[in-house]
């Protein structure tokens, strides 16, 4: 694995709230699909999970949330460690109740309900009451004003920008300590996209919550996070500082793309070069 250093900015330097260390995921059985992948969140740390359609962002992202039997799949070696507790053993329920959310890939928003009632399914295990729901849920529409331009429509006839705003306030009303977003930029456009990442960034400065960020968009993701990791086939081959990997001619040539590459590109460059670069 290529590890870039940079100072002070390494996660694993930081006092972590999410650690990853050596997991094996097996679906059916049969199918290794991640193999001995590590990897830190920092407290109020942005960190992204990058890499390429099917490289096994998700399957991480699951086996931390706890959501991998619904898929036949399982945690075969290795722990998960979240807030110094060990949770890879618990309920989905119970490790939301500690504090650990997933924004789900494809937004997942209750298109029968209207926005405000999906906001509001993410208070289910709050124990605090009414009053205290009715602040965050107004917190919320100040965070994102467009859903409180949109509270009373049906979640599956707003736009697909709309949705991941519901989505996430969706998450934020369970006054999470770490979000898992799983490809919040698919299908958005550009503008919106970048909207979507600065209300990332604003809700890790000012309300200190941690990300973790599983993204295709590697060029967005790596101008938010502070850290990066980068996946393929299941292994974690490069991690480093957020400002060093935009800057590796690796990370330009095979995931954000640069001008003198001279059409260079993930497909037409030979395989077992890559793999030699990644691995040296």
């Amino acid at each position: 694995m290529q590890r870039l250093e940079q100072g002070e900015g390494e996660s694993g330097r930081l006092s972590p709230i999410l650690t990853v260390n050596n997991i094996e995921v097996v679906y059916d059985h049969v199918a290794l699909v991640l193999k001995g992948v590590s990897l830190t969140v920092p407290e109020r740390g942005v960190v992204a999970l990058l890499g390429a359609n099917g490289a096994g962002k998700t399957t991480a992202l699951r086996a931390i949330s706890n959501l991998l039997k619904g898929e036949r799949g399982e945690v075969t070696k290795g722990s998960i460690t979240f807030a110094g507790e060990r949770v890879d053993r618990l309920t989905p329920n119970n490790l939301v109740r500690r504090g650990c959310i997933q924004v789900l890939e494809g937004r997942r928003c209750f298109g029968h309900l209207t926005i405000e009632e999906n906001l509001l399914t993410g208070a289910y295990t709050r124990p605090d009451g009414a009053a205290a729901i009715r602040r965050d849920l107004d917190h919320i529409y100040e965070t994102f004003p467009r859903l409180r331009q949109r509270r009373t429509s049906l979640a599956g006839y707003v736009s697909g920008g709309e949705q991941q705003m519901c989505a996430i306030g969706r998450a934020l009303m369970s006054k999470p300590r770490m979000i898992l977003l799983d490809e919040p930029s698919m299908g958005l456009a550009p503008q919106v996209v970048e909207e979507i990442f600065a209300i990332v960034r604003e809700l890790n400065l000012r309300e200190g919550v941690s990300f973790l960020l599983a993204e295709q968009n590697t060029r967005m993701a790596l101008k938010y996070a502070t850290y990066g990791y980068i996946l393929e086939t299941g292994r974690v081959v490069m991690d480093g500082p957020a400002e060093a990997m935009r800057e590796n001619d690796d990370v330009k040539e095979f995931y954000i793309g640069r001008a003198d590459a001279q059409g260079a590109n993930f497909r037409n460059v030979k395989t077992y070069r890559r793999r030699k670069r990644w691995l040296s």
